[in-house]
């Protein structure tokens, strides 16, 4: 049992054992936030597209302030820039809890205050990620890539769980102050992590701007492997994060309130569930050296997983209570084969790429990884808006294993990688 239980010796370096246990408490706070925004769109509106705008909102901000904070990482202490966006997060938390707080009521400023927190979450993501190779031995980095994506997803479990119970006390603003709070975490372990400056040719005025970021593109169009890292998830997350369905599924499929409550909890939660499970035991996971293809197979469990959770959603009307438990459980499936493939394509990048160009690289991944469900929040809203929930859900997981294995048959390549 002890070799699948997850690898914990990444924690024994003092500065990623403070940047992830600070983790802990930041991903339910932010968790909280993630949970309120669609819930107070849909309570404004009664219409996913409204929720489903908020993935292109939240989408430009991430593209733009994704390459741009991977060049700045490259070209500065990340450190440095660490502190400024996690103070920057720590605002825009501030500001969505005074919107709710005075009752402005306003969809529009809740999108725009949205855009303002990604794009901070931007920058400070692909920082996080090129600073762990320079934390723990290139050898360590699947089992901290697990542990990050174990803390991530406790937090996408406790952060909804917590927003369905408190719901019942406070209202929403409070879910945002709470987030605001825990900023003050990162801040400080950020603070105390010894400093990080630029290597080689990373730094230099040149790596400030556009052409910082061409270079990086360049880097990446040399690297078939990396490059299918980033197709293949786009493919996963695009047509097969049904997320923005929720809010209208709880209510609709589930009999939950239009205000949220604890259906829409458990919905939000679930995949992360799946995701914890798979991390708590990826022990076997540093032992596979054929990484290519296990991620082209976990995308397919993701999206058979999500064909199920569709059909379960769809076929609830006058059975709501067990076949909510069921479509709980496709998604928690489908969030242990998410976990599996994250930790793989994130070593994948790690490991091929050079520190000098590591941000830059860690900026697209944080724009596929991130801005590819936002994009999939827009593309589900609409499409439930035409054809309904159960077929935008389980069509786009049919959509997932197709182009899945068209894209691994087109670049064998991928699927041949070894470590």
């Amino acid at each position: 049992m002890a070799n699948f239980l997850a690898d914990t010796t990444p924690l024994r370096s003092p500065d990623f054992r403070r940047l992830w246990l600070a983790g802990i408490v930041t991903v339910i706070g932010a968790n909280l936030t993630i949970f309120a925004v669609p819930v107070q769109l849909y309570a404004l509106t009664q219409n996913s597209a409204y929720v489903g705008l908020s993935g292109l909102f939240a989408l430009v901000p991430l593209v733009i302030f994704g390459l741009w904070g991977g060049a700045w990482a490259d070209a500065m202490d990340r450190r440095l820039l660490l502190i400024i966006a996690s103070v920057g997060l720590a605002v825009s938390s501030i500001l969505l809890w005074v919107q709710a707080a005075l009752e402005l009521n306003n969809v529009w400023v809740v999108l725009c205050l949205l855009s303002v927190q990604q794009a901070f979450f931007a920058i400070n993501s692909p920082t996080r990620s090129a600073a762990i190779p320079r934390m723990v031995p290139a050898e360590q980095l699947p089992a901290a890539n697990s542990l990050n994506m174990t803390v991530m997803q406790f937090g996408a479990i406790v952060g909804p769980l917590l927003a369905g119970v408190l719901l019942h006390f406070v209202d929403l603003s409070t879910l945002y102050a709470i987030d605001a709070l825990t900023c003050v975490a990162p801040i400080v372990a950020t603070w105390r992590l010894a400093k990080m400056p630029p290597t080689g040719t990373a730094q230099g005025s040149s790596k400030w701007g556009f052409a910082a970021v061409l270079d990086g593109f360049r880097y990446l169009a040399g690297n078939r492997v990396v490059l299918m890292s980033f197709v293949v998830d786009l493919i996963a997350m695009i047509f097969g994060m049904p997320r923005a369905l929720f809010p209208q599924m709880a209510h609709e499929s589930f009999g939950g309130p239009v205000e949220g409550g604890s259906a829409m909890a458990y919905l939000s939660a679930a995949i992360a569930v799946g995701a914890v499970a798979g991390g708590v035991f990826s022990g076997w996971l540093p032992r596979i050296s054929r990484q290519g293809l296990a991620v082209v197979v976990a995308i397919v469990v993701w999206g058979v997983a999500m064909i199920g959770f569709g059909l379960a959603a769809g076929t609830a009307s006058g059975h709501a209570g067990a076949l909510l438990w069921i479509a709980l459980a496709f998604l928690a499936i489908g969030g242990a084969a998410d976990m599996v493939s994250a930790a793989f394509r994130s070593t994948i990048l790690q490991q091929a790429a050079s520190d000098d160009v590591r941000g830059r690289l860690q900026g697209v991944f944080t724009v596929v990884v991130a801005g590819g469900p936002r994009l999939a929040d827009t593309i589900h809203g609409a499409s439930a808006a035409v054809v309904g929930t159960t077929a935008a859900a389980a069509g786009g997981g049919a959509l997932v294993v197709v182009g899945v294995v068209i894209a691994a048959l087109l670049v064998p390549a991928f699927v041949r990688y070894r470590v």
